[in-house]
């Protein structure tokens, strides 16, 4: 199985890969990512091996009968068909179809990316289940972050809440540093330690997020100081996340862990991240905050996700830098963010 290229897909594709074990409780289930995803797949219990993508060159697919693609690139199913493997499933767009040894049609534009990936498989003839990620880390991994937040001055009972103010795919998706900042500085008035997460690319961001946090409370950075085992074992030791539309959000989500997420220039009824539950009944809950912003709140007995959004006309655009005033993002306000967080608490 070819993984998506990005953290947030590979992580809304894993009700996928648990519909295919299922369908194939008895074949050797092996996915092949990039490396900055293939780690996540050592948490998923469905896999039984993964396998690196070289950044060019050959797909190291030798041996294996049937490959799934996920992705949906022509790159993506070239290299597979020149790795050799007899059977190419996937899904017919960007000029494939003749690569593909199955080749299933899209479905609109508007499905959930999660259901996307469902109905892939389904239509190749594996049943559906669940319909939410679920990661299952070893159990050190609460005990590992627990002790990396510690050395970091925690003192293992305050309440912790992180954030994630980066997102790889550009500008348009961060939510204002300073709105990180009054959300932060909100939480330390409650008694809870804010502690910040991010890749190493994040670090600018993080650093005017700490800048307009200055003298208002103090913040644990684990920017760029976490692979993504020890961030999923700092997540577990928090009680929500705040992120931008971002890996980290759904992340988070898998692993049980409650996420607010502002969503600008991306689609939220595509790309929100989908709580873990432990039953089917969910309850979904709309309102409309002050400043013209939205929430919608999906609760569960197990997590929750709660998005935001400002009604702007030109989202959701999908670029990754806003040629406007990017007020989609700045019109979502701090307060509310902090409300649907505390609720969380």
């Amino acid at each position: 199985m070819v993984a998506p290229n990005w953290l947030g897909d590979a992580v809304m594709a894993l009700p996928a890969i648990a519909d295919v074990r299922n369908g194939r409780p008895r074949a050797s289930l092996v996915v092949a990512a990039r490396a900055s995803v293939a780690p996540l797949f050592s948490l998923v219990r469905e896999v039984d091996d993964v396998v690196v993508l070289p950044r060019r060159g050959p797909y190291p697919l030798g041996g294996s009968d049937i490959a799934l693609l996920l992705p949906n690139s022509f790159h993506s199913a070239l290299m597979t068909a020149r790795a050799g493997v007899r059977e190419r499933w996937g899904y017919r767009n960007d000029w494939r179809a003749l690569l593909l040894t199955r080749a299933v049609r899209r479905p609109p534009a508007s499905t959930h990316q999660i259901d996307s990936y469902r109905h892939l498989v389904h239509a190749l003839g594996f049943a559906n289940g669940p319909a939410y990620p679920r990661l299952d880390p070893k159990p050190d991994c609460r005990a590992i972050g627990a002790e990396l937040l510690q050395r970091a001055g925690w003192n293992g009972q305050t309440p912790l809440v992180a954030i994630a103010p980066g997102a790889a795919y550009g500008s348009a998706k961060r939510w204002p540093p300073s709105a990180f900042a009054d959300l932060a500085a909100g939480l330390a008035k409650d008694g809870v330690i804010v502690v910040m997460v991010g890749a190493e690319a994040d670090r600018r961001t993080a650093s005017e997020v700490l800048h307009a946090l200055a003298g208002r409370s103090p913040a644990l950075d684990f920017v760029g100081r976490t692979d993504l085992s020890t961030l999923a074992g700092v997540l577990l030791n928090c009680r929500a996340l705040v992120a931008n539309d971002s890996g980290a959000s759904h992340l988070a989500a898998a692993l049980g862990v409650s996420v607010s997420v502002p969503f600008g220039a991306t689609d939220e009824r595509t790309n929100a991240p989908r709580p873990r539950v432990r039953s089917t009944e969910q309850r979904v809950v709309r309102s409309e905050p002050r400043d013209a912003s939205s929430e919608q709140r999906i609760a569960s007995r197990e997590s929750q996700a709660a998005v935001f959004t400002h009604p702007v006309w030109c989202r959701p655009c999908w670029l990754r830098e806003c040629p406007l005033d990017h007020m989609c993002m700045r019109g979502i306000a701090a307060a509310d963010v902090l409300a649907a967080t505390r609720r969380m608490l």
